[in-house]
Formats: structure tokens, C-alpha cells, sequence
């Protein structure tokens, strides 16, 4: 990926529609990804685009957590998008694509690698998030199909196990979609 940003956007954009979908009554409900329910994972979320958007500024990522508290069961909507929009400005200046920054997996590497990992952060999480929430809207599967090779990549099945937060490969199907193949590749059930 030689730039993600556009890649990033697009995801960013389909899990802030997901995230106008989510009402104060479904946010105890549990999700795919089995340590967060619906207010966790938006938590989640929002806080990692908020170190994103550090890393993108030149800070170090690692000085924030990556969740949000205090976040009023009303105001994800507004949460998400203020996140969103502070990464999409950090990461604008095409020289933030060859800069080394430091992410959470690596202590150094290219910035367009960064972006590409927050990408699979996003595309996997609004699959969780559309699972959670009885799969709303259609899915963009162009976003987990060029993800999904990368996922494929970076997280072979042997590296899994103690301090990797990702499970075991799954089985997906035969008929399973790319974000199904992505889901289970990185340990959720389908």
C-alpha cells in the first residue's frame, strides 16, 4: 500500500455510519470481539484514532491510552467523528507517509505502515460492530478484500498466542464474504 490514506478514509467513513446506528440501549450489548461489548468497543475505537492521530502529529502514541472515557451514552456519534477528523488531519501531509513513527506492534516503522495498520484496526472493528448491531448496512468488500491479504501477512497462524491479541484462525465457509474470512482469520467466529 503505497498510500492508505484513501483505503482509511472509506473504513473511518463506513464505521462512523455504523456508529450513527447505535442507540443508548444497545451499548451493553456484546460483540465478536469477546473482551468488549458496544460501549467498550466504541471506547476502543475512538481512543486508538486518537492515538492515531498523535502518532500522525509527531507524539508518541504509546502516552495515550487507546479508549475514551467519559463519553455520554448519546455522544459516540460526535466522539468517533471528532477522532476521526483530528487523525484525517494529522495524517494529511503526504511527508507523514515516509516518516518512521513509533505504533503500539513496532517501535519503528514508515508512517504509510501505520495507516495501513489502523485500517485493519477500523475494517475490523466495524465488522464487529455490524455483526453486534445485527448487520444494519452493507459492508464495503473491497475494504476487508485488500486488507485481508495483509492480515494474512503480518499475523501468520503460528504467531498467535500469549500477548497477541488475536485467536486462533477459524473456519469461515465455504460462502463466507470477505469481511467473514477476514473475521475468523483473525480469530473471531463467524
Amino acid at each position: 500500500m503505497n498510500d492508505p490514506r484513501p483505503l482509511y478514509e472509506r473504513a473511518a467513513d463506513q464505521f462512523a455510519s455504523l456508529v450513527k446506528l447505535v442507540t443508548p440501549e444497545r451499548l451493553d450489548d456484546p460483540t465478536p470481539c469477546t473482551e468488549y461489548d458496544v460501549r467498550e468497543l466504541l471506547s476502543h475505537v475512538t481512543g486508538a484514532t486518537h492515538r492515531f492521530a498523535l502518532i500522525g502529529e509527531g507524539g508518541d502514541g504509546m502516552s495515550v491510552p487507546a479508549r475514551v472515557d467519559g463519553v455520554t451514552d448519546d455522544g459516540w456519534t460526535a466522539a468517533y467523528d471528532e477522532a476521526h477528523r483530528r487523525a484525517t488531519a494529522a495524517w494529511a501531509d503526504d511527508a507523514s507517509l515516509v516518516r518512521e513513527v513509533a505504533v503500539p506492534w513496532a517501535p519503528a516503522l514508515p508512517g504509510a505502515a501505520a495507516v495501513g495498520g489502523y485500517v485493519m484496526e477500523t475494517v475490523t472493528h466495524t465488522w464487529d460492530l455490524s455483526r453486534a448491531l445485527g448487520h444494519p448496512l452493507p459492508l464495503e468488500q473491497a475494504l476487508a478484500e485488500a486488507i485481508l491479504p495483509i492480515a494474512q501477512a503480518v499475523l501468520p497462524p503460528e504467531s498467535r498466542g500469549e500477548g497477541v491479541p488475536f485467536g486462533p484462525v477459524r473456519e469461515a465457509g465455504s460462502d463466507a464474504d470477505a469481511y467473514d474470512r477476514l473475521a475468523a482469520w483473525l480469530g473471531r467466529t463467524v
